[in-house]
């Protein structure tokens, strides 16, 4: 990575931080993809039941390969016949993981989710989240964080999971209604009436959509 790249990013990183830990949400820099899985692994102890998203930035650091094979209760909802049943016990998890469509560079996170397993796990029930989130999904403000959440992050996902929607054909959002839009819920998190409950890892790469 080019240095100035870096120096930049960690810089971002530190001003996010400290965005976080004025919203009661405890923050952390990675510089590599390498550092994020050790942060992940010692915050989150042996044992811990465990559930998430469909967060690729946590496949992409190594996290959930790691946990189904080391000492933990790693309850992956592909495993699951009846997949609702797998998302209902994330409610109930010590541990859920994910990353975020957007956050700001003080500290706000933006999440747009489907069909809200993710966004109301987020936002209640299992006792810590753990965010994974590549330095390219810092931006200015709020509104820059929803734009990015909607014509970048939310096209790229109906791609992904090949579903019929103006974005997936255009590239950018239109505000649709389609059967099959992802934009159903949006979860702004300003603030965690829980100390210690959300903790964000920053990562010194480009990670996830």
């Amino acid at each position: 990575m080019d240095p100035n790249v870096f120096k930049r990013n960690e810089l971002l990183a530190q001003k996010t931080i400290a965005g976080l830990k004025s919203r009661n949400m405890e923050g952390y820099y990675a510089e590599s993809r390498e550092d994020a899985l050790k942060i992940a692994l010692d915050l989150i102890p042996e044992g811990s039941s465990i559930s998430m998203g469909g967060g690729m930035s946590v496949h992409e650091i190594g996290l959930s390969k790691a946990l189904k094979d080391g000492n933990y209760v790693f309850i992956d909802r592909d495993a699951y016949e009846d997949k609702r049943q797998a998302m209902l016990m994330a409610y109930n998890a010590d541990f859920f993981l994910s990353s975020v469509n957007a956050m700001t560079d003080d500290g706000v996170l933006v999440n747009i989710d489907g069909n809200a397993n993710r966004v109301s796990a987020i936002a209640q029930g299992p006792k810590h989240v753990l965010f994974i989130v590549g330095m390219n999904k810092v931006c200015n403000d709020v509104d820059s964080a929803m734009k990015r959440a909607r014509n970048v992050a939310a096209p790229s996902n109906v791609q992904r999971f090949g579903l019929d929607t103006p974005c997936a054909r255009k590239g950018t959002c239109f505000n649709c209604k389609s059967p099959d839009t992802i934009c159903c819920q949006i979860l702004i998190t300003r603030f965690s009436r829980h100390k210690g409950r959300i903790s964000v890892i920053l990562v010194n790469d480009e990670l996830g959509f």
